[in-house]
């Protein structure tokens, strides 16, 4: 079967690789029709994600067809389309034995950390895969990955309609917390430097929309909330300025997710988190939130479709990469199509 492998950075092939076969009696195999380009799969293009290896088949956002269920799969049967969890965890350590496998000890993500869905073929367990109940998109069975980034955000926070959140940054997964946000009735304000992505977001939810570089964000934050201050914050901007923004930004009693990975300091002082006493959360990935993302897909209440900037067929994954590194500020999602 063919497979899209970064063999090193800056150097993408499509290669024939071995297909899939049912090992064990929970094996799932699907046939991939659709898969989202993230930040990190360019990040292992490029050579900037230190979490990848090399050689790597990258793709951690994608879905299609069941055609091939072990004995004792009784989830999904063939014929079924699914998205899949490419999250993989021991299932033994403290934080899965709670219910928290999106932080396993030794967790893996497919696409990352081995290989991963853009492949004509995948195999994953039973409880990686995610059964759509209605006929939809195929283009789109891709994109319930990002928005469960966006839920688990929102799950952290416990957003309700009763919140005013300022979500700073308006890329993909900024988006997709907004829509989740919105899907809950919460007022929602979000920032960017790029005003074509500040007009995408006011498109799919958005109550207001600040351009940080022509715009006082404080000014628009206190009109925004009655000179109260903001009560909750999604920092995807994901900066040591943005987060040390974010506990400045917050009101007494105000809710902070952060998102970044980056291991670089920021200056936060005690007493800026204790006099306020803010709830400050980390969100990784997800941790069950596909069958909620779905159920969402399919009321509508959820937009994959506006995510979408556009699609290519996998063959041309070069022009797809060189679209999302030219034209940053026109793109939300790029979708990869593998069909013949």
């Amino acid at each position: 079967m063919k497979a899209i492998k970064v063999i090193k950075p800056f150097e993408v092939e499509i290669v024939e690789v071995e297909k899939p076969k049912i090992e064990k009696s929970t094996d799932v195999i699907v046939k991939i029709t659709s898969g989202g380009i993230c930040g990190s799969d360019m990040q292992i293009y490029n050579g900037t994600n230190s979490l990848a290896t090399y050689p790597r088949i990258i793709g951690h956002e994608f879905g299609g067809i069941v055609v091939e269920v072990g004995e004792k799969v009784t989830s999904v049967k063939i014929g079924d389309k699914v998205a899949v969890d490419p999250v993989v965890s021991c299932g033994e350590c403290y934080a899965c034995k709670i219910g928290r496998h999106n932080v396993c000890s030794t967790l893996e993500v497919m696409g990352v950390h081995r290989d991963g869905g853009f492949s004509e073929f995948v195999k994953a367990d039973e409880k990686n895969i995610h059964k759509f109940h209605t006929d939809f998109d195929e283009s789109l069975l891709g994109l319930v990955e990002p928005y469960t980034i966006g839920m688990q955000i929102n799950n952290r926070l416990q957003t309700t309609s009763k919140d005013k959140i300022l979500i700073m940054g308006a890329g993909p997964i900024g988006i997709a917390a907004l829509q989740v946000a919105k899907s809950r009735d919460a007022k929602v304000i979000i920032t960017d430097i790029v005003k074509e992505r500040l007009n995408k977001a006011k498109d799919m939810g958005a109550d207001e929309t600040v351009l940080v570089t022509e715009e006082d964000l404080k000014e628009r934050l206190g009109k925004f909330t009655d000179g109260e201050g903001i009560p909750v914050i999604i920092d995807t901007v994901c900066t040591p300025s943005s987060f040390e923004e974010s506990v400045q930004l917050a009101c007494p009693a105000g809710r902070i997710v952060v998102i970044g990975l980056k291991n670089q300091p920021s200056n936060i002082t005690m007493a800026d988190i204790t006099k306020k006493e803010l709830t400050i959360v980390g969100s990784r990935l997800n941790c069950n939130c596909f069958d909620q993302v779905i159920e969402q897909f399919e009321k509508g209440k959820l937009n994959p479709e506006k995510l979408m900037t556009k699609a290519y067929n996998y063959k041309d994954i070069i022009e797809a990469l060189t679209m999302i590194k030219e034209h940053p500020q026109d793109v939300l999602k790029v979708v990869l199509k593998f069909e013949d």
